[in-house]
């Protein structure tokens, strides 16, 4: 057995030697560094992807290392895109991750080619320019938001999101670190269900949220596509 096959070895149990090295080959850019940024690329850092884009400007709080679990203190003043990138190169020595400490409008302007899109990001301006660019270049991507106690995740392929959300400058409300990390769970297992060539059900909208007795429902919305 390859070192690369012993460290993958229960991933391969699960879908084979062939579909784990195809993993090698693909590239995956996550829009945003933040809280479900970190925990996406945690959860998909070490699953073989081959090679990672990081899109963030910002640099590490104090304020937001509770929710964003790729940063500890100290990392504070440090941008978000190069500390995660050297805990996933770390965790994983088949994988290459590049920063790009910029905005997603100068990002999308490189040209660059992707087998997916995720979004990490906490403004819906920039999800709407990541859905203007994904539909103009046929890019598939899965979108992610969190806020309170509920979040909405959804493999968008031919619904559009400006077509479902209304887009506005409003700053999203409090929030704890373990439904950031629910939600971004949910985007990767798509994602990498998607990567690995398994059924992915795309323009699905899931609503996950706790009620005021504490119990978690999750509905299903069918989003138009035409």
């Amino acid at each position: 057995m390859s070192e690369a096959h012993e460290f993958f070895n229960r991933q391969i149990k699960l879908w084979g030697e062939e579909t784990q090295d195809s993993l090698a080959n693909k590239k995956v850019a996550i829009i945003g560094s933040g809280g479900l940024g970190c925990s996406l690329a945690i959860a998909l850092g070490a699953s073989g992807i081959g090679e990672f884009a990081f899109v963030d400007f910002d640099e590490v709080g104090v304020h937001n290392i509770h929710r964003q679990i790729g940063f500890k203190v100290g990392d504070d003043g440090k941008f978000k895109a190069d500390v995660l990138k050297e805990l996933v190169e770390s965790r994983c020595p088949y994988t290459k991750v590049t920063s790009y400490i910029e905005s997603f409008q100068d990002f999308a302007k490189r040209g660059l080619e992707f087998d997916l899109i995720i979004d990490g990001t906490d403004n819906l301006p920039t999800r709407a320019d990541i859905n203007e660019y994904c539909i103009a270049n046929n890019q598939a991507w899965i979108y992610g938001s969190v806020e309170e106690f509920h979040g909405q995740v959804c493999f968008f392929e031919k619904a559009s999101y400006e077509a479902v959300f209304q887009v506005n400058d409003r700053k999203p409300n409090g929030i704890a670190c373990p439904i950031v990390m629910h939600i971004a769970s949910l985007q990767a297992n798509l994602a990498i269900r998607h990567l690995t060539g398994l059924p992915v059900k795309k323009d699905i909208l899931y609503y996950l949220s706790f009620d005021n007795e504490g119990v978690l429902d999750t509905k299903r919305f069918n989003l138009p596509t035409s």
